[in-house]
């Protein structure tokens, strides 16, 4: 499992970021396949944070359940889920490559 805390106040960022982000990825009524976290993966790498929108099928049990499997195998954490869309963030590993500079937790 990726461990990254962040704070109230960094999710609630990361989520003002995602407003403005098309999704990037689409989870179907297939569900999660090896193809899909390569590409979360391929995103999470060059962009750090990706918002993706669940089609198909899935209640809202279904989609929680997604949400905490893809965070937990696609190493990332869940910055926020509304409805059909989800916002996923891993800080990239090298500071000088970051995208995104969080505001400084507590």
């Amino acid at each position: 499992m990726y461990d990254f805390p962040l704070t109230g106040a960094q999710k609630s960022f990361l989520r003002s970021l995602g407003q403005q982000l098309d999704p990037a990825l689409k989870v179907g009524k297939d569900g999660l396949s090896p193809a899909f976290f390569a590409e979360l993966q391929r995103l999470l790498r060059s962009h750090e944070l990706v918002k993706l929108r669940f089609t198909g099928a899935g209640d809202r049990a279904e989609r929680a359940a997604w949400c905490t499997q893809i965070a937990d195998e696609g190493r990332c954490v869940c910055a926020g889920a509304v409805g059909h869309t989800a916002l996923f963030y891993r800080q990239h590993p090298e500071p000088e490559q970051r995208r995104v500079a969080l505001p400084p937790g507590s």
